[in-house]
């Protein structure tokens, strides 16, 4: 069973290209597909689910694109709060979002007081997020403290953006790209991986039902053996 699903969301820019369209179209169809990999989540039953929205490389794209992407953000949060409302899903995100422009962290934080007692589904947005930032992030936190005691794994993770959300069951790519791109490294550690060919906009229930019922042939041995 799948309990927290991760998604790179991958294939807008080649998805636009293929149809003569700019990427910043490639962007705004992808955005539209949250909500539909949301419900299809919720139908399958995941309590979590991770979306890789913007990383802190991004920033290094050309203004012009870097202005929509930003804009999509306002807009999201915007448009699918009554939807997040009705549907009992929470919305959160992770990364250095204070790196965000003033209108897209505003529109975010009121979608994410909102929700904050949904309970049914928990969107957690990946946003100006590294794995390498945030494992830097949690070390920096952890000098701040001026700590002295040896830290464990366990200490480690408290540290963390989302400490609070278990790892990722199931890693999907889509646009079929073989890497993680710096994406969740310490929580993927365990996670089963599967990549789709399949463009990000084009991304549907059918898509979802196809990992899971990879997810489900496979065994978990979590770095040991499997008991007979």
């Amino acid at each position: 069973m799948v309990n927290h699903l991760a998604i790179i969301m991958d294939g807008n820019g080649r998805w636009a290209e293929e149809r003569g369209l700019s990427r910043s179209d490639g962007h705004r169809a992808g955005a539209r597909q949250i909500g539909v990999a949301a419900r299809a989540a919720m139908n399958a039953g995941i309590k979590y689910l991770t979306l890789y929205a913007f990383s802190t490389e991004n920033w290094k794209r050309p203004k012009d694109e870097v202005t929509v992407l930003m804009e999509l953000i306002s807009e999201f949060a915007k448009s699918e709060l009554p939807n997040m409302l009705r549907d009992g899903v929470r919305l959160r995100t992770i990364g250095r979002t204070a790196d965000l422009p003033p209108a897209s962290r505003a529109a975010l934080e009121f979608a994410i007081k909102q929700t904050a007692n949904n309970d049914k589904l928990t969107i957690n947005i990946a946003l100006s997020y590294g794995g390498r930032a945030e494992i830097v992030d949690a070390v920096n936190k952890i000098i701040a403290e001026k700590r002295t005691a040896p830290v464990t794994e366990q200490d480690f993770v408290s540290y963390l953006y989302a400490p609070d959300i278990p790892d990722p069951d199931l890693l999907i790519r889509t646009g079929g790209e073989m890497r993680l791109s710096n994406f969740l490294l310490w929580e993927l550690s365990y996670a089963e991986l599967y990549v789709t060919e399949t463009y990000w906009p084009d991304f549907t229930e059918e898509t979802l039902e196809q990992a899971l019922a990879s997810f489900g042939g496979r065994k978990r041995r979590f770095g040991g053996l499997n008991k007979k």
